[in-house]
């Protein structure tokens, strides 16, 4: 069947199938962390994207009711941590989860260091992204935000994968 775009699609069909199609998108799994004037915050997210290399960039999207989209954007700096396999404990706290006598968003369920900027940096990520706000954008629920990457490091840990609503972790083929 092809659909013309006079063809009406019920919004709730529509948003349902969205969902179901990203949900069989397999994602790394990141939390976003700011710190500054605005206050220290940080959210587990799974929509995080390269923009450009020259100059190295990144976005990421965040639901606007998170007080992560209103603080980065005010504090004018965010982190991006990739996390590592062993740290589904800290998505799911960052995801206001509860989890192994942690507290929904409680920074003290991990180590985290600062870096050029101030914002947060968690330890034993599979990677970090230290970035100053390039610019933001709203769209639907969600701010884009876009950062301009002043370091960035990686390790030798394998990246958390998020599929299914299950974690996981990448296997080469």
């Amino acid at each position: 069947m092809t659909l013309t775009l006079d063809d009406a699609v019920d919004p709730r069909t529509l948003r349902a199938d969205f969902v179901a199609a990203m949900g069989n998108a397999a994602t790394g799994v990141t939390v976003v962390a700011t710190d500054g004037s605005a206050g220290r915050f940080a959210q587990t997210v799974s929509a995080m994207s390269s923009v450009s290399a020259d100059p190295p960039s990144l976005l990421v999207c965040v639901n606007r009711r998170s007080p992560l989209a209103d603080a980065a954007a005010r504090n004018g700096v965010f982190s991006v941590n990739v996390l590592a396999v062993d740290q589904a404990r800290v998505s799911d706290v960052f995801a206001g989860r509860a989890a192994d006598g942690c507290a929904p968003y409680d920074f003290g369920c991990a180590r985290w260091l600062p870096l050029h900027t101030g914002a947060p940096t968690l330890a034993g990520a599979s990677a970090v992204f230290d970035c100053r706000l390039a610019t933001h954008h709203e769209h639907g629920t969600h701010r884009i935000l876009i950062g301009e990457v002043l370091a960035s490091s990686v390790t030798e840990a394998a990246p958390l994968v998020h599929h299914a609503r299950a974690y996981g972790s990448h296997r080469p083929l």
